[in-house]
């Protein structure tokens, strides 16, 4: 592996491609230092490592939400308008047109998802910066002179709130730049520096253990149930079924083409970890709403955002069955969205390929819908457990600082072995050898 990250630095295009998306982690870490004005960074910082669903939403952000800075969004709600997308296309004709227009109709949607990702941006923006105006620590709230409605402190919201919503498009922008002109999926390496950066916290608490009182057994399973973790992604995600693939003989200028038989390979999981993006981008709502709710002055309300609050903690068994359901769905809905795009079926009868013992056309979309939905079933079951898998450990050890590695190493682990596999076929094409050998 040493000698191929060698013979990719000798490359000079592959090199520029790295050393790029290594440039563009650098620039989001600086982005994500900048603080917004009037936040208590310090009591800010507390209240958020305190917390389980805004440490989640820390992670993610690559601790930009601790101290408030202008990417504590992340690219969260770049990833919330792409699902409505998604979900809406299939549903709206216009769209549905446009995703079968080819590449100019998918950049046309592309740009609709840019455009919504804005109001999201700035409503997600307002809710957590009304929940830290709201929230008083030892010196007051954590948020000082916030109020979109109020006229002594409305510029300061609106400079708040411009900044948050700007920062979120510099990232989306980034991870666009790092998927032309860099290393893996732009919007994937972004969460994954995010990850990466709040890491070294993480390893800290859990070898001191935390605040948890966790001891050195639970230590050691925590270990355990990453190892097994990684092998297990590995192999789910090396796992294909291979349906063969006969192409017919065609006689052009005298010449004999076609005739060979090759393979379609159907991974078990085809959806990567964009399943447990998505579903932790929709868990993390109701929690939020619920935070925000609790501020009212109307007991009902107060009463309503405690009860929600409780039902929907990360703690509670209703939870991990609703995010293990919610995984299981966004990898069967990804997973055939993709397919869809792929249109197989048409480009093997265009080619005049065929799979034996099945007729080209629609038995040979229906065969393979079937293949695929079959060997999916192994690749949710185990994105939804190992999803929840912390949270089956934390009961039994006690060590609640399982309940976020999880998913955070199956983001990293799948955007690396993505990475990887794009560095393999750059070097493959470059008679190097990769990294797989």
């Amino acid at each position: 592996m040493l000698q191929a990250v060698v013979n990719a630095f000798k490359i000079p295009d592959l090199r520029r491609k790295i050393l790029f998306t290594l440039a563009m982690l650098v620039i989001f870490r600086f982005i994500a230092s900048i603080p917004v004005p009037g936040v208590d960074r310090d009591e800010l910082r507390d209240y958020v490592l305190n917390n389980q669903l805004l440490g989640m939403l820390n992670a993610f952000s690559g601790s930009g939400l601790a101290y408030f800075s202008i990417a504590a969004l992340g690219v969260y709600p770049y990833i919330t308008a792409s699902i409505i997308m998604q979900l809406m296309t299939p549903i709206i004709p216009r769209l549905t047109e446009l995703s079968n227009e080819g590449q100019g109709g998918r950049n046309k949607i592309n740009q609709y998802t840019h455009w919504l990702t804005v109001p999201l941006a700035l409503l997600q923006g307002y809710g957590q910066a009304t929940l830290f105006s709201q929230t008083s620590g030892p010196n007051g709230p954590l948020l000082r002179n916030f109020g979109l409605f109020d006229g002594d402190t409305f510029l300061n919201t609106l400079a708040i709130l411009l900044s948050m919503t700007a920062g979120t498009m510099v990232l989306v922008w980034i991870g666009e730049l790092i998927t032309e002109n860099g290393i893996g999926n732009g919007i994937s390496v972004i969460i994954f520096g995010g990850i990466v950066a709040s890491l070294p916290g993480s390893i800290g608490q859990l070898l001191t253990g935390g605040s948890t009182g966790q001891n050195t057994m639970g230590t050691i399973f925590f270990l355990l149930i990453g190892l097994i973790t990684i092998v297990g992604i590995v192999l789910v995600n090396e796992g294909q079924r291979r349906i063969p693939v006969h192409h017919a003989k065609r006689v052009r200028s005298g010449r004999v083409y076609g005739g060979n038989t090759t393979h379609i390979p159907l991974k078990v999981n085809s959806a990567g970890m964009i399943p447990l993006i998505f579903a932790v981008s929709i868990m993390v709502f109701p929690g939020l709403i619920a935070q925000f709710l609790a501020t009212s002055n109307r007991d009902w309300v107060q009463n309503f955002a405690g009860d929600l609050s409780r039902w929907l903690s990360p703690n509670t068994i209703q939870y991990q069955v609703i995010y293990f359901l919610m995984v299981v769905g966004f990898t069967y809905f990804y997973t055939m969205v993709i397919f869809q795009q792929q249109k197989i079926p048409e480009n093997l009868q265009r080619q005049g390929a065929f799979i034996p013992g099945v007729r080209p056309g629609r038995n040979t979309a229906l065969y393979l819908q079937g293949v695929l939905t079959r060997i999916t079933l192994i690749g949710a079951l185990f994105l939804g457990i190992v999803a929840i898998l912390p949270y089956i450990a934390s009961t039994l050890t006690g060590v609640q600082t399982l309940l976020l590695s999880a998913t955070s190493l199956l983001i990293v682990v799948g955007v690396a072995i993505d990475t990887m596999r794009q560095l393999e076929a750059q070097l493959m094409m470059r008679n190097y050898e990769g990294f797989i050998r």
